[in-house]
């Protein structure tokens, strides 16, 4: 079965353009979700393939209009959800 983010050979998909130096993250919030997924991760919560999981699950609309790390924090939301860490009203502060 094919996910969204499998998109080996399709077309329609704008070039891949490198930023010389880019930096590793553009905004102090993506720090934060790269370094919360690492300590979720170490504590067991979940594993790596459960993640790239929640990640590939996403709404197809949700998963294309979402920048990188955005990805990994919907994952993150998903998986707490799931694994009866929080609730969802919890996560959105409802």
């Amino acid at each position: 079965m094919a996910r969204i983010n499998d998109v080996g050979g399709m077309a329609g998909f704008p070039a891949i353009v490198e930023e010389p130096d880019e930096p590793p993250f553009h905004s102090d919030w993506e720090a934060h979700v790269f370094a919360l997924n690492g300590a979720l991760i170490k504590r067991g919560i979940y594993n790596l393939d459960e993640f790239r999981d929640a990640q590939e699950r996403l709404p197809v609309e949700e998963y294309l209009g979402a920048s990188y790390y955005e990805r990994w924090f919907a994952a993150i939301r998903t998986l707490l959800v799931e694994k009866g860490v929080a609730t969802a009203e919890e996560l959105t502060g409802g």
